[in-house]
């Protein structure tokens, strides 16, 4: 059976932060789904609820399930999303996890500095959208500049989004995965403190750290996140069952 693929965005973004994963994906034959988290991209008029959240992965991942194996790939929010979902008590139809940007437990004095800024962003005149744009403008290369604000920002959905996090039991969920783990990171992410602690909990996963790179991983190296999204599709090809 063919691979599937679904991917889950990021806070703020939307499903067109994987324009550049799609394409690559197309270009191998391989099906995949970008998702739209509630009070994100085509669902901006929704509330965010981490119920909701959770929900929309699963029935993505449900439906790309009866076609054949999945591979589910996460970016920040996207990716602790994925980590807890993949680890829940119930195993769901997952076949191996690629989490990106997201090394990090979503509680304490990180969650609540986090908070803190995305507030005081949003309290300048134009809610911090002139100093978003240089950031992707000093950051993004031409091919993805665009990708990650086609969708909209979803502003009003970030407080109660990370908030909703610190709900999840992230290390409990890292250390129930058994399936093959990516944990993919820039080298100057900030949400990768918790590293080594995602490796003892899940011994399995593979780290790679890319190089002057930092927490929009996917769209500042395309081509290398799109590298690692080749090894996994290998890597369910290979554990797959013969079909003979």
């Amino acid at each position: 059976m063919t691979p599937q693929v679904v991917l889950v965005h990021g806070i703020r973004t939307s499903a067109t932060m994987w324009r550049a994963q799609l394409a690559y994906l197309d270009g191998l034959g391989v099906p995949a789904v970008a998702v739209d988290l509630p009070g994100h991209g085509t669902r901006m008029d929704e509330d965010f609820t981490l119920h909701e959240a959770l929900s929309t992965i699963d029935r993505a991942v449900r439906e790309a399930a009866t076609r054949g194996p999945v591979l589910l790939v996460g970016h920040s929010m996207g990716g602790l999303l994925s980590l807890a979902y993949t680890g829940g008590e119930e195993k769901p139809p997952v076949s191996a996890l690629i989490a990106a940007s997201c090394s990090a437990l979503p509680r304490g004095a990180a969650l609540r500095a986090y908070r803190f800024l995305a507030g005081a962003m949003d309290v300048l005149p134009d809610r911090g959208s002139w100093i978003s744009e240089r950031v992707l403008d000093a950051t993004m290369p031409p091919e993805t500049r665009a990708d990650f604000g086609a969708g909209g920002f979803a502003l009003d959905a970030q407080d109660i989004a990370l908030k909703s996090l610190a709900g999840l039991d992230l290390a409990a969920a890292v250390a129930r995965i058994r399936i093959p783990l990516w944990l993919v990171n820039g080298q100057f992410d900030q949400l990768r403190m918790h590293e080594t602690l995602f490796r003892r909990l899940a011994p399995q996963a593979e780290l790679i750290v890319v190089p002057l790179t930092t927490h929009l991983v996917t769209a500042m190296r395309p081509r290398v996140f799109n590298a690692v999204l080749g090894v996994a599709l290998a890597t369910i090809e290979h554990d797959a069952p013969s079909a003979s």
